[in-house]
């Protein structure tokens, strides 16, 4: 027995609030060591002492404080969630409707009576329905979480709203009973209309998160369900991937993806990897090489025998450490959560001590106690301090910004980004897909004798029955340029290799230099040429007809057009570029070099990306990363803020802050400056609020504020914080779609990409 630690994923969090008192509650438990919490994912992650608790007691103090813990299977989690959306959904129906037909019944009461308060007590009676309704009902669960909180010590926002929702309820009840001239109308709706904006506020949140992320979930269903298991007799039957066992032999034909991590036992074919290494060219698969779950079998048929399944298989590894990321990314600190950590205890005190001040201190001079005024205080100063545009203040900052930014072609995800994003100082670049389009193309082609339409026709009509994507690009570059070609009259291939043709009755081979050498071909003339090719990163194919070497074709993955530029753009604003790559380091310092970066990761194998961030983290730096593949999903959880290749993959998308929609680079700059933009509305905002609310709760404590011209003056206070993040966007000409231009994904210069071992075009 020893520390060990549990994952959790809790449904009803809504706020920074909700991550505080759970943070709280497992603080003061006895035997828990540490705890993360992730509000923008809903996970909590528990370190404890094995022999003090237990995974039970841990999931009863969720449970407690009126929070849910979601199935761990990730597929029913995701449905329990839709469940929850459901019920937020008839809960603001309900509470809506409420307060709208509370609405109404004051404004026939004060436009159509003329009176500002009831002299009905029918009116009373139906308000209090609706109050009682509301705040019980859809607003029930609330309640219960308030309850929690307060037998634990913890004072947050359900306790606060639950004390102006029962004010309301008691000042109703007063002017019911004891005092005739209390407005028992509008202390009702207090508690209906401030029941509704937190149902609305925990709806809104519900709905954002459960649409947001469905990572893990794309994640495996990148695994097939099925796979053809060879027997021992040599039968081939289909079984359900769940059921493989670490031994058994699967049969993956061309075209299929593969389900399981093995090694090839039999069989060569050239396979797409990019699921996990994020490299655009194939790899070539011989017996005895490993292959991934998820990747795709491109030519030949395979023998795979299974080496991991369950959790250790790769799929679930990367779904796994998503998770802990998640769950161990460092917090984003809110000024308005620094703020209201304070606020919530002090309004409570200070309504508490107006009531008192009006019934305990008039005697000291002479006077009665003075209960109605009392209760006005208490309740004006709970209505003027409930944090509705403190509450708001950071949302309608974000809004702002969010819709700028996807007038760039960039979707804003996760508030955090808005938040962190001016402060990131380093900017970590994958390579394939990220600075490079992460698609092979022809960038050189040299001419030994002839030129280089003869070259690339030659080597054009070689491959025409090719399969390799490395074939691909010769066909699209000859395809591109105009340049003739046939098809061969004979054809074989070398898997990894090469091919060797007759086209127009020579004899012609394209492929690895060193496969040319191995057929007699001398090289020696061509090495310098070999050399400077290979030197930027480039595939390099030898053209051999009749024996001669003709040409080099230089095949590798072009520089984004807007790559430089966007490094400038980083320098300029004292932010450190990084490149990281799984690929060699030549290739990968080429890359860099060509957009000015001067920091290299090379040779980084899928799963140290993550721990490569973790490392300028605890260095003390502010990371984003940028990328587009599955094996970047868990550093891009990890960073500070991810950011995603819209072209990439779903998981890539789904586990980053930012999206960059299309291919642009460029983006990444735009989202930095429009998140400092965003921070400094924040500020306003709050500075805006707290002045309103600040101003209202002294105010109120005078008793001299009726109950409506609080909820009023916080309409005030909502409305200038509205204006402030609206405003002056929408004078400024910042419509819907007037700066909408997402620039056209064009790509510059050809520059170095894939490694030596791809150069077979087989």
């Amino acid at each position: 027995m020893g520390t060990t630690q549990k994952q959790f994923n809790v449904g009803g969090m809504a706020c920074s609030f909700c991550a505080e008192s759970i943070e709280k509650a497992y603080d003061r438990t006895e035997g828990v060591e540490d705890v993360d919490v992730s509000l923008a994912h809903e996970e909590v992650l528990v370190r404890y002492d094995e022999a003090t608790l237990s995974e039970v007691e841990l999931k009863d103090t969720l449970r407690d404080l009126g929070y849910t813990i979601r199935d761990p299977n990730k597929r029913k989690r995701f449905e329990e969630r839709r469940a929850e959306l459901a019920d937020g959904k008839r809960r603001l129906l309900l509470a809506g409707g409420a307060s709208i037909a509370t609405a109404a019944l004051m404004l026939w009461m004060i436009l159509v009576t003329g009176r500002f308060e009831s002299e009905s007590l029918a009116m009373d009676l139906v308000t209090l329905a609706f109050a009682l309704g509301t705040v019980f009902g859809p607003g029930g669960y609330v309640i219960e979480k308030a309850y929690n909180s307060l037998r634990r010590g913890i004072l947050n926002q359900h306790v606060l709203l639950e004390a102006g929702a029962f004010a309301g309820l008691f000042g109703g009840f007063l002017g019911l009973s004891v005092f005739p001239d209390f407005p028992t109308v509008h202390f009702f709706a207090v508690s209906v209309f401030i029941t509704t904006y937190h149902v609305l506020s925990e709806y809104t949140s519900l709905l954002v998160r459960t649409r947001a992320s469905q990572a893990v979930q794309n994640l495996l269903d990148l695994r097939p369900d099925t796979a053809r298991r060879v027997t021992v007799e040599g039968d081939v039957e289909e079984v359900a991937v769940a059921d493989l066992a670490v031994g058994d032999r699967v049969r993956v034909k061309p075209g299929e993806r593969v389900p399981v991590d093995g090694d090839v036992v039999d069989g060569e074919s050239t396979v797409d990897q990019s699921v996990a290494t994020g490299e655009s060219a194939p790899e070539d698969k011989r017996p005895g090489d490993e292959v991934i779950g998820g990747s795709v079998n491109e030519t030949g048929t395979l023998l795979v025998e299974v080496t991991a399944t369950g959790e250790d298989a790769f799929l679930n590894r990367v779904a796994r450490e998503i998770e802990e990321a998640r769950a161990t990314k460092p917090a984003v600190v809110r000024l308005a959560d620094r703020v209201l950590e304070y606020f919530v205890p002090g309004v409570l005190t200070v309504a508490g001590l107006s009531f008192l001040l009006w019934v305990v201190a008039p005697p000291t001079w002479g006077g009665s106690p003075n209960v109605q005024r009392g209760a006005f205080a208490a309740l004006a100063v709970l209505v003027l301090g409930y944090p509705c545009a403190l509450g708001m203040a950071t949302p309608l900052a974000l809004v702002r910004g969010g819709g700028k930014a996807a007038n760039r072609g960039i979707l804003m995800r996760s508030g955090d980004a808005f938040q962190i994003f001016p402060d990131v100082d380093h900017v970590v670049l994958d390579k394939t897909g990220t600075v490079t389009v992460g698609e092979p193309g022809v960038s050189e082609v040299v001419a030994f004798d002839g030129n280089e339409a003869d070259v690339l026709a030659a080597a054009a009509s070689a491959e025409v029955f090719s399969e390799h994507p490395l074939a691909a690009a010769i066909l699209a570059c000859a395809d591109e340029r105009g340049v003739e070609y046939g098809d061969p009259e004979a054809f074989d291939s070398t898997t990894g290799n090469g091919v060797a043709a007759t086209v127009d009755g020579s004899d012609v081979l394209v492929g690895k230099p060193g496969w040319l050498e191995t057929e007699g071909v001398d090289l020696s003339p061509a090495s310098d040429e070999i050399e400077r090719l290979q030197h930027r990163g480039l595939t390099v194919s030898g053209v051999v007809e009749g024996g001669a070497l003709v040409g080099l074709v230089g095949i590798g993955d072009e520089i984004k057009s807007d790559a430089a530029e966007t490094v400038r753009r980083m320098e300029d604003a004292d932010v450190t570029p990084v490149v990281i790559t799984g690929d060699n380091e030549r290739t990968a310092n080429a890359v860099a070099d060509a957009v000015g970066i001067d920091r290299v990761m090379a040779d980084v194998l899928p799963g140290e990306k993550r721990e490569e961030i973790g490392r300028l983290q605890d260095l003390g730096h502010r990371v984003a990363m940028v990328g587009d593949g599955i094996n970047d999903a868990p550093a891009l959880t990890q960073a500070d803020v991810g950011i995603a290749i819209g072209a990439g993959t779903d998981i890539a998308i789904e586990s980053a802050d930012v999206v960059l929609m299309g291919e642009r680079l460029s983006g990444v700059m735009d989202a930095y400056e429009i998140g400092a933009e965003s921070r400094r509305k924040t500020r306003q905002n709050l500075a805006a609020a707290f002045s309103f609310n600040g101003i209202g709760v002294a105010a109120a404590t005078t008793g001299l504020v009726h109950p409506v011209f609080a909820m009023i003056a916080m309409v005030l206070s909502v409305s200038a914080v509205l204006a402030n993040s609206f405003v002056g966007r929408l004078l400024g000409g910042e419509g819907v779609n007037a700066d909408f231009a997402v620039e056209g994904d064009e790509t510059g210069p050809a520059t170095e990409e894939t490694p030596d071992d791809y150069a077979g075009t087989s």
